[in-house]
């Protein structure tokens, strides 16, 4: 059977074509997300900076005893492990590396912002001197050659900058070249500590070991040596870093990322994949569609059903190797342009590398046969149970859908679909799109299966209003929708998959970002906000701007993250039969955190306490959101057991509980408390709020005015603030729009794809048409009116399987049923869905009726 199924494959070319540009498509996409799975398993980031040094050692981002959970502040190591790290055998030298923000005040390149790091770091890159010297005394820097070229800035010249909150003129001793950031400045080390704020802390120290020497028991000893940092201060505690892992220490954010670039690669994989399974199941199958005739005839003459299908499967496998063996070529730049595409988007560091290997190619490949082989055996076991004095007749007909494996799997997962729709109405709000996603595909995989019999349906609903309005054409039409069953719902399916996930995943974006917005403005009472271009401002400059003439009130903000510790695990009592396992290492719960000053709280804010008092919020305390402490367990005056975002454990008083909206809440700490462990050590933000009947630009320009005691000091609106949280979400919403893009792109190939082979395997019927007395012109309004009927059948179902997959996800973030977002995109969908199946069954119907009728029939007229 594997010789005749070779034969064959000339004679149906429009089939096995289709079913090879969906194979190679999908296979494609999986193979590129498997590489970026492996990308972010790795989390390979080639030093740059840090390049020349053969170990690093810096803090560990990680929550102790967990690998998932990661600090957001970079976590700091003592500058006195570097005698000891010098002590290590085979450590020729050891360099601390600090760095800090700072802010050009004059000149060209004015706001422009830079990055400073004390001079002795500079051989770790290592950077080389171009023109000057090194700085050597007070005020005195070396800038990035690429830098100064931009800015017109050269040797000798003075450069004015804002090093926390402070306004001084630094002298350009140096241009220097490297292979780190060219937003770079070099001040004397002891410039550079006073710089941080945290004298005697480093980011990272460089280990520099003797030529020839075997890194492995260097990396040991050093580990050995730096064991228990942390445990004294209540700090994570430090790690020691060579090869590619060397880019942690320049970029923290690469181990959080890299762990975000595993969910993306599976959540867009495992979607692409499902979709995969759609289009090529929909392909084949009506390209078994197109053979049933010849396969009736097979069964006629004697052919069994195992033939049958080890003829229909090897046509398939070796399509399939085919598609999928090209597919291995584009795959990795698919998967390597979408990590550039997140990169340039700020969604993952640039410095992230590409690594894909063998497994993410072979689990693409795999993942595409086998669906290629599930599909052809489905469509192979439907072709062939019937008995051979039955196989023509079903053959001419193509009635038969129903079958109790397809109700079992089809209720299976409407079901499932079902579930998760209960599960994502009680979600918290930002975390309902991850049950969203997966409910989608299963709502649409339970209405593939029932699809014969609910495009039937739909047809019999508008069999009439056809008839009304188009005639003739409309009757021939249903005739052959009826008739032919299987092929209406292949050809409904894939319009179905393309409007459905179109509709579900763009609406799922807007609600979410709908809620997140909506969160923050009811949340906002402020009128202006203070910044500063400089890094941040001093937190004793939050009186100082509520003493201002026009200021009702005024307080600070500073977000972060951080951790409640579980309770430690209970060790199970002696001679009980648990007495030899070990305890489950219980999970950290993650909260939100902002750091504020109660003074002005209430009314800058919507902040209101529930139980306790939020004017209590001084030294160490904390008020939790109402949920959270109900769940953990405290109450008031109680002891809370947390990690800030820099990892240093505290004891925090319970002083106040708050409500606010689900999944949106937040922890309020004293700003104080937490302004010394973030990245910069100083205040973000003040919030202000004006006395009522006073003029906010004339407030503004009051404010602004004591940017002459703090350089960088800038006053804004609270349009301004809203378009910053616009601009933090636009990164989430570009990420999803890109993985979209992809996903429904795919599904429009598979649409065009089937409407294509729908239309030219019906040559025979159309010839038919044309021999009994039909124009061409006859035919073609009868395909306008099957076009349109495709088309509502597939969005009526699309737009079914969108509202049961939004529904629940807007009761979740929005406490309504009703998604938000514009109207427009609903119609759009629609609008594309209806044209695109218009378009290509016309063109393909046109390309059929070229010829004269008796051509067509292989006769002379």
């Amino acid at each position: 059977m594997m010789g005749l199924a070779l034969k064959t494959l000339r004679f149906h070319k429009g089939g096995f074509i289709a079913t090879f540009i969906a194979l190679f498509f999908g296979a494609a996409i999986v193979v590129g997300c498997g590489g970026l799975f492996e990308t972010g398993l790795h989390k390979a980031a080639p030093p740059e900076r840090l390049a020349a040094a053969q170990v690093v050692v810096t803090g560990d981002q990680r929550y102790p005893g967990t690998k998932r959970d990661m600090f957001p502040e970079r976590i700091r190591v003592d500058t006195a492990l570097v005698d000891r790290i010098k002590a290590v055998p085979g450590v020729t030298d050891a360099v601390t590396d600090v760095s800090f923000p700072a802010a050009v005040l004059a000149g060209e390149r004015a706001g422009a912002q830079l990055t400073g790091h004390g001079w002795s770091s500079a051989k770790l890159a290592p950077y080389r001197v171009d023109q000057g010297r090194a700085p050597s005394a007070a005020h005195e820097v070396a800038l990035d050659a690429r830098f100064a070229g931009r800015s017109g800035v050269r040797v000798g010249q003075e450069l004015r900058l804002a090093l926390r909150g402070t306004a001084e003129s630094y002298r350009v001793t140096a241009l220097v070249s490297g292979p780190g950031d060219p937003a770079t400045v070099f001040l004397t080390d002891a410039e550079a500590a006073a710089a941080t704020g945290r004298p005697g802390q480093a980011d990272s120290i460089g280990v520099f070991t003797a030529p020839g020497t075997a890194l492995g028991p260097v990396e040991q000893a050093i580990e050995k040596a730096v064991a228990g940092t942390g445990e004294t201060d209540g700090t994570a505690p430090a790690q020691v870093l060579s090869g590619d892992e060397r880019g942690w220490a320049e970029n923290p954010d690469v181990i959080g990322e890299g762990s975000k670039l595993v969910t993306l690669a599976s959540v867009f994989g495992g979607l692409s994949a499902a979709v995969t399974v759609f289009v090529v199941s929909s392909t084949v199958g009506l390209s078994l569609n197109q053979r049933q005739r010849e396969t009736a005839l097979l069964r006629a003459i004697g052919a069994t059903p195992a033939q049958l299908r080890r003829m229909v499967l090897g046509e398939t496998l070796f399509i399939a190797v085919f598609a999928t063996a090209l597919a291995c070529f584009p795959g990795p730049m698919i998967g390597r342009w979408l990590l550039d595409a997140f990169a340039a988007a700020g969604v993952v560091p640039e410095t992230i590398a590409f690594r894909a290997g063998f497994v993410p190619m072979a689990v693409g490949v795999a993942t595409a046969l086998l669906t290629a082989l599930g599909a052809a055996f489905l469509g192979a076991r439907a072709a062939t149970r019937t008995r051979p004095t039955e196989a023509l007749a079903e053959a001419s007909l193509q009635r038969r859908w129903f079958s109790k494996s397809r109700l079992f799997f089809a209720l299976l997962f409407l079901g499932g679909g079902t579930a998760l729709a209960l599960v994502t109405a009680n979600m918290d709000g930002p975390s309902a799109g991850s049950t969203a996603t997966p409910a989608a595909m299963l709502w649409t995989a339970g209405f593939g299966l029932l699809g014969p019999g609910l495009a039937k349906a739909i047809t019999a609903v508008l069999r009439g209003p056809l008839r009304a309005f188009t005639g003739l054409a409309g009757s021939l039409a249903s005739l052959n929708a009826k008739a032919r069953t299987s092929r209406f719902a292949g050809a409904v399916m894939p319009v179905m998959l393309a409007s459905g996930l179109a509709m579900s995943l763009i609406y799922l974006q807007t609600t979410q970002s709908s809620g997140a917005e909506r969160a923050f403005e009811e949340n906002l009472r402020a009128d202006l906000v203070v910044t500063s271009a400089s890094g941040g401002l001093p937190l004793d400059l939050v009186e100082t701007v509520g003493r201002q003439p026009g200021v009702e009130a005024a307080s600070a903000q500073v977000s972060t993250l951080g951790y409640i510790d579980p309770p430690a695990p209970r060790k199970p009592a002696p001679g009980s039969e648990d007495a030899d396992d070990e305890p489950d290492e219980p999970e950290p719960t993650e909260v939100p955190m902002q750091g504020v000053t109660p003074a002005g709280l209430e009314r800058t804010t919507a902040y209101r306490a529930s139980s306790g008092s939020l004017t209590e919020l001084t030294g160490d305390t904390v008020a939790l959101p109402t949920t959270l402490a109900k769940a953990s367990g405290y109450a008031l005056g109680d002891k809370v057991p947390m990690r800030l975002g820099d990892g240093t454990a505290v004891g925090l008083t319970l002083v106040a509980t708050l409500d606010g909206r689900r999944g949106y809440e937040t922890a309020l700490l004293p700003a104080a408390l937490l302004v010394p462990h973030t990245d910069s050590g100083l205040l973000p933000q003040i919030m202000v709020k004006a006395e009522p009947g006073t003029d906010h630009a004339e407030l503004a320009g009051t404010l602004s005015a004591l940017a002459a005691d703090h350089p960088g000091l800038r006053v804004a609106d609270r349009e301004a603030l809203a378009v910053v949280q616009a601009e933090a979400d636009e990164t989430q919403t570009w990420m999803s729009y890109l993985l979209l893009g992809m996903v429904v792109g795919y599904a429009t190939i598979a649409l065009v794809n089937t409407q294509v082979i729908s239309t030219t395997e019906r040559r025979r019927e159309f010839m038919l048409q044309r021999l009994i007395g039909s124009t061409r012109r006859q035919v073609m309004q009868m395909m306008t009116v099957e076009a349109f009927l495709v088309a509502a059948a597939g969005i009526v179902l699309g737009v079914l399987v969108a509202a049961l997959t939004l529904v629940p996800l807007s009761i979740s973030v929005l406490g309504s049923p009703v998604p938000d977002g514009s109207p427009w995109i609903f119609a759009a969908v629609v609008a594309a869905a209806l044209g695109l199946t218009l378009a290509t069954t016309l063109l393909s119907a046109r390309l059929v009726l070229r010829g004269k009728p008796g051509e067509m029939a292989g006769v002379r007229e």
